[in-house]
């Protein structure tokens, strides 16, 4: 922790759980780019649940001021946060931030408390299969529009256009984030002509939706933006629909609100740009998109079925969210945690309908989706229960955040190092 420096600290953070060396050496480049444009100091964090960690460490080599951790290194860390908190079911709490299983949503909130350990004024996510566009021979950086805006007064952030409600000028900007080009940020490309097509992906509209709503919630879904041709930003309250989670950069939010800690869920590390979005908090959308690729393991027999049901849950999930999103008008963490939990009362009728056009969607697309089907069919119970139990782990998550962050606060990120 450097409290005492006069060099603001950023945290620059990669989960990964596949091989990325590649996208590594990317993001050691833009870290490099970060120090030598900006007055900052950049903390490169990268959480390796792979089996590549050797590999990796080799890339992160050319770095200064990397945290390169494993799984056990992680759990080590967040036992004694837990301890330190004092929080309650410190078991629980640990299963919620490193589950058995994938999760979204928990990986990045380790990389919010470590961000807070490390001193880090803010935290700018990438993900292990993006890479950056290149303009005019030079790599086109996200980090780049994030330090012009992220963390200041709004009214002294840098964008090229500025749409912002002068009520919301003193207040700092939240978020900034930038979309994607190349392959669709859902692997349904291959499928996007089936005529099923819209009767899968408009199951995430929210309830009540018209035709046309759906219609269009369907042409936008999943799809990035237009190649980087010269510097665009817009500030702004953040449109959840024009920025992705492997492009963002947070400021003091992520400290007040973690992200939805569901396992095998897509989407579930979304919800504090729905947050920012609600509670109308200062933001930039910028055109450094990232390029979005799809790894060869997503598209082998298991890969392909691993993936899909986590795109099922994420339907599933959609039927509490939506509800929270409705409700959600501010950034207080226990408003948020009293409309999670609220939400987990609802009847479970309408999901169950959900799910049962889920697998009729999946069964008319054919081909290895039958496949799909078949599990969705299978697991049924067990899909629509988690879907359920998800929201009250989270409002519970949320609502033991706050003695977390403070006890990261005061945590070394390993008992032998000393302070940066």
């Amino acid at each position: 922790m450097n409290g005492n420096s006069r060099v603001r600290r950023v945290c620059l953070t990669v989960p990964t759980n596949r091989e990325c060396a590649a996208t590594l050496a990317e993001v050691v480049a833009e870290a490099a780019y970060a120090e030598k444009h900006f007055d900052v100091e950049v903390v490169l964090l990268v959480l390796d649940s792979s089996a590549h960690f050797d590999e990796h460490a080799r890339v992160l080599g050319a770095a200064d001021r990397v945290w390169h951790l494993d799984e056990a290194a992680q759990r080590e860390f967040l036992r004694r946060v837990i301890r330190r908190s004092g929080v309650a079911r410190p078991d629980l709490m640990l299963d919620l931030m490193l589950p058995d299983g994938l999760s979204y949503g928990a990986c990045t909130n380790r990389a919010f408390l470590l961000a807070v350990a490390l001193g880090c004024e803010s935290v700018h996510r990438r993900d292990s299969d993006c890479y950056f566009q290149a303009y005019e021979g030079e790599k086109v950086f996200p980090i780049h529009a994030e330090l012009l805006a992220v963390g200041r007064r709004a009214g002294a952030a840098v964008a090229t256009e500025d749409r912002l409600d002068p009520a919301l000028r003193e207040l700092p900007v939240a978020v900034v984030g930038g979309a994607f080009v190349g392959a669709m940020s859902v692997d349904l490309e291959d499928v996007r002509d089936h005529e099923a097509y819209y009767d899968l992906v408009s199951l995430w509209a929210r309830e009540g939706a018209s035709e046309r709503e759906k219609r269009e919630l369907v042409e936008e879904s999943f799809t990035g933006g237009e190649p980087y041709d010269g510097e665009r930003s817009v500030l702004a309250v953040v449109d959840p629909m024009r920025v992705d989670m492997h492009n963002i950069a947070f400021h003091g939010l992520h400290e007040r609100v973690p992200l939805l800690p569901a396992r095998d869920t897509i989407g579930s590390d979304y919800f504090l740009i729905h947050v920012a979005d609600k509670a109308r908090l200062p933001g930039v959308m910028h055109n450094r998109h990232i390029v979005n690729f799809h790894t060869a393991e997503r598209k082998t027999d298991a890969g392909f079925l691993a993936y899909h049901m986590r795109f099922a849950k994420f339907i599933l999930s959609m039927y509490y969210l939506h509800f929270i999103y409705e409700r959600m008008t501010s950034d207080d963490p226990a408003a948020i945690a009293a409309i999670v939990r609220e939400s987990s009362w609802r009847s479970r009728e309408p999901n169950e309908a959900t799910i049962e056009r889920l697998e009729r969607a999946y069964r008319r697309l054919g081909g290895r989706f039958t496949g799909v089907a078949d599990e969705v069919a299978r697991r049924r119970e067990h899909l629509l229960a988690e879907a359920r139990r998800d929201m009250d782990d989270f409002a519970l998550l949320i609502e033991t955040w706050a003695p977390l962050v403070e006890a990261a606060r005061c945590e070394a990120v390993r008992p032998e190092a000393a302070d940066a």
